[in-house]
């Protein structure tokens, strides 16, 4: 990756020039199969969740196991370079779904895998997820205390 920095003022000015000639994402095919991908991914987990619940657990039961079996799945694509293949096609609707968010814990752990099980993947696995599971976390401490307080 060549730092802006360092480049001469020539080449700052082709590269303006280059990246203004660049052609720019399709919008609508963007929002069309971003839409189509992370609908069948939620269409995925509606089925898998209707199969709990044929096998006798309650809807609200089922929920726990669904949300599961839909982040190992996710964890298991992106492990085999799928997940990621999905998301340079689906973009955003790749990411939004549970899928996603088990795919942005668990990319950078492989990313840093060479460095060893604890300082490679065990201290790497947090890095981007894990400001998203503080605030929920906290979130849910705080609506929890506060239904508490309201329902004591």
């Amino acid at each position: 990756m060549i730092l802006m920095a360092k480049l001469t003022r020539e080449q700052k000015a082709y590269k303006q020039w280059a990246d203004s000639r660049k052609p720019g994402p399709s919008l609508g095919r963007n929002i069309v199969v971003a839409y189509i991908v992370g609908g069948l991914i939620c269409t995925l987990g509606q089925g898998v969740l209707n199969y709990f619940v044929s096998q006798g657990m309650s809807p609200k039961e089922a929920g726990g196991p669904t949300a599961a079996v839909m982040i190992l799945l996710g964890a298991l694509l992106t492990g085999l370079g799928i997940y990621d293949r999905l998301g340079k096609f689906a973009g955003a609707g790749s990411f939004v779904p549970i899928t996603g968010f088990a795919n942005s814990i668990v990319a950078p752990a492989l990313e840093y895998k060479r460095e060893g099980y604890v300082l490679g993947v065990g201290a790497r696995m947090f890095q981007i997820a894990g400001p998203v599971l503080v605030y929920g976390m906290s979130t849910a401490w705080l609506v929890g205390l506060v239904h508490w307080l309201i329902h004591k």
